[in-house]
């Protein structure tokens, strides 16, 4: 009974940071949303995040990558942050979330990080400006990837050998270390880029 409820503390914890990053992620894009409804009726608008020439978010959001499908990223970011945020907040009241769905949630998870990887690197270095609602979602997306491997480190299809060398690194804190090393990579290249 103790090892159970040890076991269901860790895993809504860890629902509560999938929660979290979701939450942070919805409020992020929602607010970019409504910045983007501002360049929409005028494109020279004075926007509320545009803090400097680095952290522009007109730039950002009048570029051709913040509306790669058609129509504004902000807005897929909303309905894949509210899944999130509510498959987090099912976990983390007691529900269960069956594996095969949480693996699907982590691939999507996953997807959307390598989309926004691709993001950071042309707002950087393509137009010249970053998006500071966008780090806020970057942010969120790096919380949900780090609980969704840790949800699902057990289950994984990478073999026996490959999910017990994982949850052994996981019990390290080396999965934390590799995500705070990718999102402090990322936070130096951008130095590098806009110190010059």
């Amino acid at each position: 009974m103790i090892v159970y409820s040890r076991l269901m503390i860790k895993q809504r914890t860890i629902y509560g940071f999938i929660s979290a990053g979701g939450a942070l992620g919805l409020v992020a894009s929602f607010l970019e949303t409504i910045e983007y409804q501002e360049i929409l009726k005028n494109a020279h608008t004075q926007l509320v995040c545009n803090l400097n020439s680095v952290f522009s978010c007109g730039n950002v959001l009048n570029s051709w990558q913040s509306k790669i499908f058609g129509f504004p990223n902000s807005m897929l970011c909303m309905v894949f942050f509210t899944t999130m945020f509510a498959s987090g907040l099912v976990g983390l009241t007691g529900g269960l979330l069956a594996a095969r769905l949480r693996l699907w949630l982590q691939g999507i998870a996953t997807f959307f990080l390598g989309f926004a990887l691709w993001f950071m690197w042309e707002s950087t270095f393509r137009v010249g400006a970053l998006c500071i609602l966008c780090l806020f979602c970057f942010t969120g997306l790096l919380t949900l990837n780090w609980g969704w491997l840790r949800m699902n480190a057990a289950i994984l299809p990478i073999g026996t050998r490959g999910r017990s060398q994982l949850q052994k690194v996981i019990a390290r804190g080396g999965d934390s270390f590799a995500w705070l090393l990718l999102a402090m990579t990322l936070a130096f290249v951008m130095l590098l880029k806009f110190s010059k």
